[in-house]
């Protein structure tokens, strides 16, 4: 009996320690149930990850070792191709028509030249020259310092990502149409929401701006025209998931 009061006096301290000490949390990425994972992120076998199946993944990406990649050659939009290809069935392929390149472009060799693009001075009409791209004419080169008529559109991002989501490509392609109307050159600003480290956000914020860049780039315009701006967190004015989601974007400035 003696002994036995004695074993019950060392569990109930120990016991007691138990209930008054929760277990700890475990460390990202390391997880014990969704909940200890980022947005959009699972627990599957004790680590966070971003997919456990390809029906976890977005349309056209697979998933590789717990992460969504590019399925290889599939493609939404002509963006996803490589420079002067086009999107057909999800495939890129080289342009076989005119009418494949968009209102106003021509397909030359199997690529897309887009509307006002052009590689030398024999792809613009008489009047204009061949101008970082563009075709523009005498006067206009003159006056590049003036403020194009066009505007474009930033580019938002889902939450710790860089990839160019679905919903933002049909404003890539007005920002292409608004680029190729005018040589004036464009800074390519990347931000993102105040969450994580400043070495972390302004790696991600570059990222995002590169991505934007590329897309832009295999559309046609030229990448000299385009400079690269990394800020991070600098400019988040978000306090919740609504004002973070306007943190998390690209913006564009005249140069």
């Amino acid at each position: 009996m003696r002994a036995q009061l004695k074993l019950a006096l060392l569990i109930l301290p120990l016991a007691f320690f138990a209930i008054a000490c929760p277990a700890k949390k475990p460390k990202y990425p390391t997880c014990d149930s969704d909940k200890d994972c980022k947005p959009g992120e699972m627990c599957r076998d004790k680590r966070c990850v971003k997919c456990a199946a390809d029906a976890d993944c977005p349309e056209g990406q697979q998933c590789v070792q717990g992460a969504c990649e590019p399925k290889e050659g599939w493609c939404s939009a002509d963006g996803d191709c490589p420079q002067g290809q086009v999107c057909k069935d999800h495939k890129c392929e080289d342009c076989t028509a005119d009418n494949e390149c968009g209102e106003g472009g021509r397909c030359i060799e199997g690529k897309c030249l887009r509307k006002g693009q052009c590689r030398t001075d024999d792809d613009c009409p008489e009047d204009e020259d061949c101008l970082k791209g563009v075709c523009t004419k005498a006067q206009a080169t003159q006056a590049s310092d003036n403020m194009p008529k066009c505007s474009l559109q930033s580019i938002y991002f889902d939450f710790d990502q860089a990839g160019i989501m679905a919903d933002a490509k049909p404003m890539l392609q007005a920002n292409l149409e608004c680029l190729s109307s005018t040589p004036r050159n464009v800074g390519v600003i990347g931000h993102t929401d105040p969450r994580g480290t400043d070495e972390y956000n302004i790696a991600l914020s570059d990222q995002r701006a590169r991505a934007v860049k590329e897309y832009l780039s295999r559309l046609g315009v030229s990448p000299e025209r385009m400079r690269v701006v990394p800020k991070g967190e600098a400019e988040a004015s978000g306090n919740e998931e609504a004002s973070w989601a306007k943190d998390r974007r690209v913006e564009f400035t005249w140069e």
